[in-house]
């Protein structure tokens, strides 16, 4: 395990070394306040993140894209992947551990978010399970994200084709939900079945359903088996 949190610190700090992490962060928390005020400010409002939290989700397609197009994509492009494949390091260990970092990035944004809960907290008093649940499906929401972004940021040496390749499949996976209702059929269930929002909305809801979990877990498995394969691959080329 050491390789792989090596390679996790070493992604981290080259992302908050770098200007873009903090327009990122500062975007998200501005969109994160957003949602909160514009919930806040409904006829009935409620002392909850619930209004935050629903929209929220939709700022990882933007997050996604952008935090992973490099991370293999460039690699490719400067040879140092080749390099790195030359070490003792196995490629699970190069997958884990840039995705360890995308979590760390992605906690880096969510983590500020934390004192839009202080002022609910101040001036209410929240249902702390829906809090504590809701923040659980946007951290397996974000890998999610993340880990279909590192498969795609594997497939090119093009950071602009990886990142677009993802922000395209994410969006895909964000509207299956309003796709399956003009649908019927199987091709219905199988929509719903893929929706990201889908698996998410219970966890905002303030339910932890096992198929939600097992769905946000097998997801992340899924392309990160599938970026190690692609790595893979790259010895027999």
């Amino acid at each position: 395990m050491r390789n792989v949190l090596t390679l996790a610190q070493k992604e981290a700090r080259a992302y908050y070394a770098s200007p873009m992490a903090y327009v990122v962060g500062a975007v998200f928390l501005a969109l994160a306040g957003h949602f909160l005020v514009s919930g806040l400010s409904a006829p009935v409002p409620e002392a909850s993140l619930r209004e935050m939290l629903t929209p929220l989700a939709f700022a990882i397609i933007l997050w996604g894209p952008i935090a992973t197009m490099r991370l293999l994509a460039e690699e490719q492009k400067m040879g140092t992947l080749e390099l790195l494949m030359t070490t003792p390091i196995k490629e699970w260990e190069i997958v884990l551990g840039k995705f360890l970092a995308l979590i760390a990035m992605f906690l880096g944004i969510v983590i500020p978010t934390f004192i839009y809960v202080g002022l609910i907290a101040w001036y209410g008093n929240p249902d702390t399970g829906p809090l504590f649940t809701g923040y659980l499906g946007l951290l397996l929401y974000g890998g999610a994200a993340a880990s279909l972004g590192l498969f795609t940021s594997s497939l090119s040496s093009n950071q602009i084709i990886a990142g677009a390749t993802s922000a395209v499949a994410l969006l895909f996976l964000t509207l299956a939900d309003q796709a399956a209702d003009v649908v019927a059929g199987a091709p219905s269930v199988l929509l719903r079945s893929l929706s990201l929002p889908g698996h998410y909305n219970g966890f905002v809801a303030g339910v932890i359903d096992i198929s939600d979990v097992s769905y946000f877990v097998t997801f992340i498995a899924f392309f990160l088996l599938l970026t190690t394969l692609s790595l893979e691959t790259r010895r027999w080329r």
